[in-house]
């Protein structure tokens, strides 16, 4: 019996430096790895993570007797993945600096933090993190024991909603209050949306990292489970290289790169941003990049998603500037259902990435761009409530999204801040026109949330035919009226606005010839590829000729 027990201890033993030393290697042989790199410079294999991921049956976040393991549930290290035993037991290799974490499964939820931050991470970093300006992970000391994760059951049907915000951007407490009362007074008082999670899609903050909680205390008020996007003004800007620029956004949201299922949709939180440290008196600055540690992780956690699963990346710089993006094609190419979603630029806009980047695939990718929250960074005149408008270089308005997923399909609803639901687009045209004047007036519908694949057309009166309006990349003329009277001897108050953006979701028509002297009303309706009609219209006045 003795001998038995110290050869089981031996075996273990053996088992764990065996699984150390070869590091890549994962011990559920059901997950490939093709020539794989893995210990890059400090990225030394000190121990090894072990635990459960179990049903939560009493919530209370621990294990106890009679709350079983769950089988088949993927944990990862970063880099590898594994999936756990028939008793809810994986093993990973760690470093010194690791977040181990649950990819979160159909119709299971992890908890949440009291600011409705999914929990779903352990962070191992021993010595805590160096030091900084804004503080970092504290030491977490030894392994533990065992690195249990709890789940608790919930329903995830085919068709759900998810909210998107994109550039939150706060430079203080002011600029939090103006995202309350904009943007997630609008949402809870609408909580008809029904969205089953929301997703900030970087920059949550503007530079100053002190201000992510407020921000978090804010959003949580939506009352739904909310993922964070590392974005560019989210980073501790005195690290010395991108390894240690995530340490704040760490210590609050957890690891930068995870990926988490809900309903029929795979979902892929990527960070395509990396740091460059200040060098030889040089400040630090950043480029937009994947890296080999977090594109192991993204080949592992695609291989084990099935092909007619609809996959969904989350990033915060557009996916066409990554500079490493050739890699991350050859992969999402494969797929029949795929989605990207960005935000960065502070306008909003479709991209269907093609052969002229690179892409391989037999269609276009589609990329959205997504609305800005803080919009043009809070800029422009402030209204009756004190809150600058904000409106973005594309000529819209701040605001978000409201995603709905169903099996393979999904779509996008744009919604402007403070605005109701029908406000999809703005029509500008002059008004009055003289009836010699008509046939040489232009009216322009941008459609915030259209892209060059819309059919939009235009009629005066109910019995007249609709025209087809004219698609083509251009600014937005009422927007550019604004920064021209930023140039006006006494301009307008409030922060100037960025320079007008060429924007592919803008339409021009002509009005029609014979028009007589009077009152009519532009009607504007936009057709998307599905058959989604939006409609708006503005009144005009023709004038007899002088």
């Amino acid at each position: 019996m003795l001998w038995s027990i110290a050869l089981k201890k031996s075996l273990e033993f053996f088992r764990v430096v065996l699984f150390a030393l070869v590091g890549c290697l994962s011990l559920n042989p059901a997950v490939a790895h093709e020539g794989h790199e893995h210990a890059d410079g400090d990225d030394k294999v000190t121990g090894t993570a072990t635990g459960f991921v179990f049903h939560d049956r009493n919530g209370n976040q621990k294990r106890d007797e009679g709350e079983e393991g769950l089988a088949d549930i993927k944990v990862s290290n970063g880099r590898q993945i594994v999936k756990t035993d028939a008793q809810g037991k994986y093993t990973l290799p760690v470093t010194d600096d690791t977040i181990v974490f649950v990819i979160k499964p159909r119709n299971w939820m992890t908890p949440l933090t009291e600011h409705k931050l999914p929990k779903f991470y352990y962070i191992h970093k021993p010595k805590g993190s160096p030091d900084s300006r804004f503080p970092g992970v504290m030491p977490t000391g030894p392994l533990p024991a065992s690195i249990d994760f709890p789940l608790t059951p919930q329903a995830e049907p085919d068709s759900f909603k998810a909210l998107f915000f994109g550039d939150t951007q706060p430079r203080d407490i002011k600029e939090v209050e103006y995202i309350a009362h904009d943007v997630v007074e609008q949402v809870i008082a609408e909580n008809a949306h029904g969205a089953s999670f929301g997703v900030t899609l970087g920059d949550i903050v503007f530079d100053d990292l002190s201000v992510m909680k407020p921000l978090n205390q804010a959003i949580a008020l939506i009352d739904i489970p909310w993922y964070n996007v590392l974005g560019n003004h989210d980073m501790n800007y005195d690290a010395a290289d991108d390894e240690h620029s995530d340490e704040t956004f760490e210590s609050i949201y957890g690891p930068s790169y995870y990926s988490f299922d809900h309903g029929t949709v795979h979902f892929m939180v990527v960070d395509d941003v990396t740091w460059h440290g200040p060098k030889d008196g040089q400040k630090g600055k950043y480029t937009a990049g994947l890296g080999k540690k977090q594109m192991e992780f993204i080949r592992n956690d695609l291989a084990m998603i099935p092909e007619n699963q609809l996959v969904v990346l989350m990033m915060h710089i557009p996916l066409i500037e990554v500079e490493d993006r050739q890699e991350l094609y050859r992969l999402i190419e494969k797929r029949p259902f795929a989605l990207s979603i960005s935000a960065h630029t502070h306008y909003m806009e479709h991209v269907f990435i093609g052969k002229e980047d690179g892409w391989m695939g037999p269609e276009p990718h589609h990329h959205v761009i997504n609305v800005t929250v803080c919009g043009s960074w809070w800029s422009g005149t402030a209204d009756e409530r004190g809150i600058p408008h904000a409106t973005m270089s594309d000529g819209g308005p701040n605001g978000y999204s409201i995603f709905t997923f169903d099996g393979t399909n999904y779509d996008i609803e744009f919604r402007g801040a403070s605005r109701p639901a029908s406000y999809q687009m703005l029509i500008d045209a002059p008004e009055r026109v003289a009836t010699n004047e008509v046939e040489a007036t232009t009216v322009v519908a941008n459609v915030f949330g259209a892209s060059e694949k819309w059919k939009v057309e235009m009629r005066l009166t109910s019995d007249m035919p609709w025209v087809v309006m004219e698609n083509g990349r251009m600014a937005d003329p009422y927007f550019s009226r604004l920064k021209e009277l930023e140039k006006a001897p006494t301009p307008p108050p409030g922060r100037t606005l960025p320079s007008p953006q060429l924007s592919n979701h803008i339409w021009k028509g002509k009005l029609p010839a014979g028009l007589k002297p009077g009152g009519y009303k532009i009607e504007i309706q936009a057709t998307d590829p599905k058959g989604k009609v939006v409609t708006d219209h503005r009144i005009l006045w023709i004038d007899a000729a002088k």
